[in-house]
């Protein structure tokens, strides 16, 4: 968002200094780039959806959880994370300050959701160490 404004000030700037070329050409990207990084986070999100969107077994024990596919198997440790956030979707698992992975809630019945709150609260209080 930065990007695209800072783009629209600078091409004005160089329209009032005359450098008409190089302000058409801000411009230009400044309206035009919101619009392929939409098109291309979509293309990226469509490639994913057919990775994802397949019949998957999660397990969930102490030491971490796995999720399988028919094509992978994923294992990852508690320990691994800096810290949980849950959302009315998902646990969102982070390592420093990204998203690493998430467990979709409806994964779960309403007593393992419950049961895995307050699982990953405990940890999360421990600081997943």
């Amino acid at each position: 968002m930065a990007l695209w404004s800072v783009l629209a000030v600078a091409g004005t700037v160089c329209f009032l200094v005359g450098s008409v070329i190089m302000g058409a050409g801000m411009l230009v990207a400044a309206v035009a780039g919101p619009m392929a990084a939409t098109w291309a986070v979509r293309r990226i999100a469509r490639k994913q959806l057919d990775y994802l969107c397949v019949p998957t077994t999660l397990r969930v024990t102490d030491d971490g959880y796995e999720t399988r596919t028919d094509q992978s198997t994923t294992m990852m440790k508690w320990s691994m994370f800096s810290r949980v956030e849950a959302t009315p979707e998902f646990w969102l698992l982070f390592v420093n300050r990204q998203i690493a992975a998430f467990l979709p809630r409806n994964a779960f019945d309403g007593a393992q959701r419950a049961e895995l709150d307050g699982f990953l609260a405990a940890r999360e209080n421990a600081k997943f160490a």
